[in-house]
């Protein structure tokens, strides 16, 4: 099919949110005649359809319907995998020994007979919150000076500037000031309620609906660009092309159906209170385990609305990033003040829950997720045998009695 593209249209941090994943497929397939198709980051990790199926059908959505990516700190492996890293540009991810490119810089299109150049950046913070054995070898530079070089590089040749960044939409309205030659940027990583479009000068911020539920577009108007958010249909027909596709995750669908317990009375018909529950924990790990001291972080878990059953679905959404708990020392040089130390750590990664609390002055080793030890503090000393997802069933659900139990 010949496509003559009218329009950029872009998603942003989906995170493997398959639940609605007709909705999506149906209108990207429509969007495609006339539009290129770019995502801003993020699109793996959070959900249990990527846990079941270590991101197969998030990668074959992206080969089969996207155009341009920009990567995000979830799921940073997958984009140097063969289909995904050709289709993957940013202009600030460096090899850290040499100093090339991680991706191609710069896509240029044909828009309504406007020469677009679309590239992409990814911020520090963003990065830096990636474990560090993912990107290992790899550095990003200053995200506004990579956009200033590669304009020089290009700007006799290209009519408009299209930024995909997995940044935050604070940090890309600050960008755009920086950049005043961009004429949108596309806002992702965020999670935050503001979409825009807003106008920086003559460059709009725009962020489409995260965990796939909408998208953002760019078109020319006049000399210019305008810029808007859509939500995905709540209807809409999978083409036969498709099929196969949207039967796979609907087989995922299933399976996360499995029902593993009843929920606690504290966390029934509740929208789950992360932090809460994560205190929860860290005192049953004190406590219970004989752990000398607990760290663990909010934003190691996710907020989800749960009914009176857990089922596998609600416990891969809550904790979807499968992480270890460890034994960690504290870094070396840091434990002289705690309290210093806890602010720079929750700086790094959000709120903290601390058990005990206050930390005795003495404290050298904790418990914690192995994210938390080997990107954050000391690394870790030895595994504790127990994964936070685990900590997390047992805590807000009691199991369900085994048919013989039933049967008594």
């Amino acid at each position: 099919m010949t496509r003559t593209f009218t329009q950029i249209a872009a998603t942003t941090d989906v995170h493997s949110a398959l639940e609605r994943a007709d909705c999506l497929l149906a209108h990207l397939h429509d969007l495609r005649e006339t539009s290129l198709i770019a995502d801003c980051g993020d699109f793996f990790e959070g959900t249990g359809y990527y846990q079941l199926g270590n991101g197969a059908s998030e990668r074959e959505i992206l080969t089969t319907l996207y155009d341009v990516l920009a990567p995000g700190n979830h799921g940073w492996p997958h984009y140097f995998e063969p289909g995904l890293r050709e289709m993957t540009v940013c202009a600030n991810a460096v090899d850290d020994s040499t100093g090339r490119p991680l991706f191609d810089r710069i896509r240029i299109i044909d828009v309504h007979g406007r020469r677009v150049a679309v590239t992409a950046v990814i911020g520090v913070s963003a990065f830096h919150s990636i474990p560090a054995d993912r990107r290992a070898g790899h550095r990003v530079t200053d995200p506004a000076t990579a956009l200033r070089q590669l304009m020089l590089e290009h700007h006799h040749h290209v009519d408009a500037w299209m930024v995909l960044s997995h940044s935050g939409f604070e940090a890309d309205l600050r960008l755009a000031v920086a950049c005043p030659f961009v004429d949108v940027i596309f806002a992702g990583h965020c999670h935050s309620d503001i979409y825009g479009p807003v106008n920086v000068g003559d460059t709009l911020v725009v962020k489409g609906g995260e965990l796939g539920t909408g998208y953002a577009v760019a078109q020319p108007a006049g000399s210019g660009w305008a810029a808007h958010t859509s939500l995905f249909p709540d209807t809409g027909r999978v083409p036969g092309s498709l099929a196969a596709l949207r039967e796979k995750i609907a087989s995922t669908g299933r399976m996360l159906t499995a029902r593993l317990g009843t929920l606690n009375e504290p966390y029934q018909d509740t929208e789950l209170d992360r932090h809460r529950l994560l205190q929860d924990i860290a005192n049953r790990l004190h406590t219970g385990l004989g752990a000398d001291a607990v760290i663990l972080n909010d934003t190691a878990l996710r907020p989800t609305h749960l009914k009176d059953v857990l089922t596998l679905g609600d416990l891969l959404a809550i904790e979807p990033f499968g992480n270890q708990l460890v034994h960690a020392f504290l870094p070396a040089g840091r434990t002289a003040d705690i309290d210093i130390l806890l602010t720079h750590l929750a700086e790094q990664v959000g709120p903290l829950v601390i058990a005990p609390r206050p930390l005795p002055e003495d404290t050298r080793s904790v418990l914690t997720t192995d994210y938390l030890a080997d990107t954050h503090l000391g690394g870790r000393t030895r595994q504790a045998g127990l994964q936070l997802g685990q900590a997390v069933r047992r805590t807000i659900a009691t199991p369900l009695p085994t048919p013989e139990e039933g049967a008594r």
